[in-house]
């Protein structure tokens, strides 16, 4: 998880937390947790980034969090050394100053009431200075990319303004990633088709490699509306023209790829601040026939997210989840699925546990606010920052493949 990620977090309750139960570990606190490109993640820092996730109720286990952004700090502060990047004690100073005052303290405050959690000031210090060396790298890496255009903010803008919103026709192809070897495979195969500009070229790759269950279509969708969609690939489609392909896409087991067949203009308001109901039914055995059909049972008994609370009433709990998210924190594979849904509609594109766990997703229902008129900076900015996001993200992916990453 990177720094700029977790400032979206809300973490005005930080004051409270420190009576929280912190998962503590008990082997040697020095030792080796992991080792990333021969350098070492020790046991103390693995316990007091789990204490400081847990300090700010960062959604999920934060044990398994705090391993992974562990492993993106090594892989990200590695890359800002080797870029000669090195943040001024200035600039983290105004980065745990700006942090701190996200939960409206101050710096010495913070500290303080991380402190009461038995997190260090030395762990606040080095999360943020990680953060801020990534975001330069990021800048100076594909800042001239990331450039808007006044197209794109004019497309953004009848997005966000009252009158009218807008909406898309587009082509899919998931390439699957759930082992180091079909990583790569896909990762190669990605972005040649990312550089494909017909839809014909397109839908051969999607019948011949997709994934997804739109393969037998060539990939094609039905129209969307763009705010449907995840905020970091909103931006992406926003740059492109017809026949374009996004750059590849990382998400859980897969690369997504999406092409742009047209973009219209509707009379129904933009919507904004999306938050998705949504239920996930785990079943055992993956993408088999078993698990298929028995998906297809499922699928036939239920017209609402309400009816698979009775499906699942003797099933072990954690079977069923049913979440009410803002489309932010929704994993990004599952936002995408969901894009493509109305409520009641049903997906079994998804699997978990390296491909071993069929996920059953039902849309219960989207909510959202009309968005206020904004200035064209204001977008401007947003663009841009969405669109360095999806550059980080897939840098950071390439970064952790190229790794190497030993458990002890």
């Amino acid at each position: 998880m990177t720094m700029m990620r977790f400032f979206t977090l809300c973490l005005t309750t930080v004051t409270a937390l420190v009576f929280l139960t912190i998962p503590t570990f008990a082997q040697n606190q020095f030792a080796p947790a992991v080792n990333v490109n021969d350098q070492v993640i020790t046991n103390y820092e693995l316990d007091q980034r789990t204490r400081f996730l847990t300090l700010l109720r960062a959604p999920g286990d934060p044990g398994k969090l705090a391993l992974e952004a562990l492993i993106n700090d090594r892989l990200q502060a590695q890359a800002a050394r080797a870029a000669g990047i090195t943040p001024s004690i200035e600039d983290i100073e105004v980065g745990m100053e700006e942090f701190a005052a996200r939960a409206n303290l101050s710096t010495e405050g913070f500290v303080k009431a991380l402190a009461g959690g038995g997190v260090s000031a030395e762990t606040f210090r080095d999360f943020v200075t990680s953060g801020l060396a990534w975001r330069e790298l990021v800048r100076v890496r594909f800042g001239a990319r990331a450039s808007v255009s006044e197209a794109e903010v004019d497309r953004a803008m009848a997005q966000t303004g009252r009158k009218g919103g807008l909406r898309v026709l587009l082509n899919e192809i998931i390439l699957p990633a759930n082992t180091p070897q079909a990583t790569a495979r896909s990762q190669t195969r990605a972005e040649k088709i990312s550089k494909i500009t017909t839809s014909a070229a397109f839908s051969a790759q999607a019948r011949r490699h997709s994934a997804s269950a739109s393969r037998g279509r060539g990939g094609r969708l039905d129209w969307m509306p763009l705010s449907n969609l995840p905020a970091q690939i909103r931006g992406q489609i926003l740059a492109l023209s017809p026949g374009q392909v996004t750059a590849p896409i990382s998400i859980t087991n897969g690369i997504v790829l999406f092409q742009l067949r047209a973009i219209e203009e509707t009379e129904a308001a933009a919507l904004q601040d999306v938050s998705l109901e949504y239920a996930a039914l785990y079943i055992a055995g993956g993408r088999t026939d078993a698990a298929l059909k028995e998906a297809t049972k499922i699928k036939e008994r239920a017209d609402s997210c309400d009816d698979l609370y009775g499906i699942a009433k003797d099933w072990p709990e954690e079977q069923l989840q049913i979440d009410t998210l803002p489309i932010a924190q929704v994993p990004r594979d599952v936002a995408i699925e969901l894009a493509k849904l109305d409520p009641g509609e049903v997906s079994t594109n998804l699997t978990r546990s390296n491909g071993e766990t069929l996920v059953f997703l039902m849309l219960c229902g989207r909510t959202a606010e009309l968005g206020e008129d904004v200035s064209r900076e204001n977008v401007r900015a947003q663009l841009l920052n969405q669109r360095l996001q999806s550059y980080a993200d897939g840098y950071l992916s390439d970064l952790e493949a190229d790794a190497t990453i030993v458990y002890p």
